[in-house]
C-alpha cells in the first residue's frame, strides 16, 4: 500500500503574524520609569584652597540613630516638627553674609545665637549604618521641603504678578522650564537662579557612623 505524502503546513503567514504580535505588544506594553531623587553632585574641586571656617551658629546638624530617631542639634525632635526648625534656621537672618550684606527679605526672628545669612546656612545630615531607608528619605524630604517653602515665599513675593492664577509660584516656574527644556527662556532661568541665590540649598550630607 503506497504511502500517503504528508500535508505540508503553509507556513507563510506565520511571518506576519509574529510582526503584527511584536507591534502590538510594543505599542500596549508600559515601560516603568526609574524613580529617584533629582539631586545633582557638587562638581569635583581639585583646588587646594582650604576650606573657609563654618561658625558652628551657621550649621544645623540632624542626627539619625540606629533607632530612627532624630536628634536636631542634639536634642531629640519628631519627624512632624523637622521642617519648622530647618526654616527657623534658614530664615533667620541675624548678621550678614559674606560680602557683607544684611539679609532684608528674611522673615525670621534674629537670633545672634542662630544663622547669620541664608547664604552662610548650611544643614549638616547624619546617619547610622542601621537607620532604615524610609526614616532617612523622610527626613531628606523634609529638609528639602524647608527650602521650597522659602524659595516659593520668595518667588511669590517677587514674580506673582508674572503668575497671577497659579498658587505655587515657583512650582509653576519649574513646570515652565521643564515644558519648554530645549528652548532657551532666558527670563525664567534668571528668576530662577535668582530665588535659589536668595536661599542656596547648602545640605551636607556626612558619614554615616561604623558602629
Amino acid at each position: 500500500m503506497a504511502k500517503r505524502a504528508a500535508p505540508e503546513v503553509n507556513a507563510g503567514s506565520m511571518a506576519d503574524i509574529a510582526f503584527l504580535l511584536l507591534i502590538f505588544f510594543l505599542v500596549t506594553t508600559t515601560i516603568e520609569k526609574d524613580k529617584g531623587l533629582l539631586r545633582s553632585l557638587p562638581p569635583i574641586d581639585d583646588s587646594e584652597v582650604e576650606p573657609p571656617v563654618i561658625k558652628q551658629k551657621n550649621l544645623f546638624t540632624v542626627l539619625i540613630n540606629r533607632r530612627n530617631q532624630l536628634l536636631v542639634e542634639e536634642e531629640q525632635m519628631e519627624l512632624k516638627d523637622l521642617r519648622q526648625a530647618a526654616i527657623d534656621f534658614l530664615d533667620n537672618g541675624g548678621s550678614t553674609n559674606a560680602e557683607g550684606e544684611t539679609c532684608d527679605y528674611c522673615k525670621g526672628k534674629k537670633d545672634p545665637s542662630s544663622s547669620d545669612h541664608p547664604d552662610k546656612a548650611i544643614i549638616s545630615m547624619k546617619h547610622d549604618r542601621e537607620t532604615s531607608y524610609e526614616q532617612y528619605m523622610d527626613v531628606q524630604n523634609e529638609l528639602v521641603a524647608a527650602y521650597n517653602f522659602l524659595r516659593e515665599r520668595e518667588a511669590e513675593r517677587l514674580y506673582k504678578r508674572f503668575y497671577p492664577d497659579a498658587e505655587n509660584v515657583y512650582k509653576a516656574m519649574l513646570a515652565e522650564k521643564e515644558k519648554n527644556q530645549f528652548s532657551k527662556d532666558t527670563i525664567l532661568n534668571s528668576r530662577i537662579e535668582t530665588i535659589k541665590k536668595l536661599y542656596p540649598m547648602k545640605l551636607s550630607e556626612a558619614e554615616p557612623d561604623k558602629s
